[in-house]
């Protein structure tokens, strides 16, 4: 792969992930979870002026399992991550994986002129940067 040629994160992400309401009993979105096979949701913003949340399973049974909290009782926006880092769908992988790993998440949103996107996993990333043919 020449210097000019990388693998941008639109290339990369999940399109279109699961969005959920910050109301939704944790119950509810565990069941959502199953239905899907997916390990993540991203949390709706309130107003335009509000920021995404992000909540993944290990939030889930650190804040809700581990703390014996009842997840019929606990709403989404209990236990999500907000603000969540973002990167664009146009940045090199390369970057977004330095990003990521700075602060030590396994996940961020994606975006494409302010607006979301997608979801990148470090994961997917790292695979594919490590493909042959591909990355360094």
């Amino acid at each position: 792969m020449s210097e000019t040629e990388f693998t941008r994160v639109r290339e990369v992400m999940t399109p279109s992930p699961t969005v959920i309401d910050g109301l939704a009993t944790v119950a509810e979105a565990i069941d959502l979870m199953r239905k899907k096979s997916i390990s993540s949701l991203v949390i709706d913003r309130r107003h335009e002026g509000d920021e995404y949340g992000l909540v993944v399973v290990t939030d889930i049974a650190e804040r809700v399992i581990a703390e014996d909290h009842a997840p019929e009782r606990t709403n989404v926006y209990e236990v999500m991550t907000k603000p969540v880092l973002t990167v664009d769908c146009e940045m090199d992988i390369k970057y977004a994986i330095r990003l990521l790993a700075q602060f030590h998440i396994s996940r961020a949103l994606v975006t494409r002129d302010g607006t979301l996107a997608g979801l990148v996993t470090m994961r997917d990333m790292v695979l594919r940067y490590m493909a042959p043919g591909e990355g360094a």
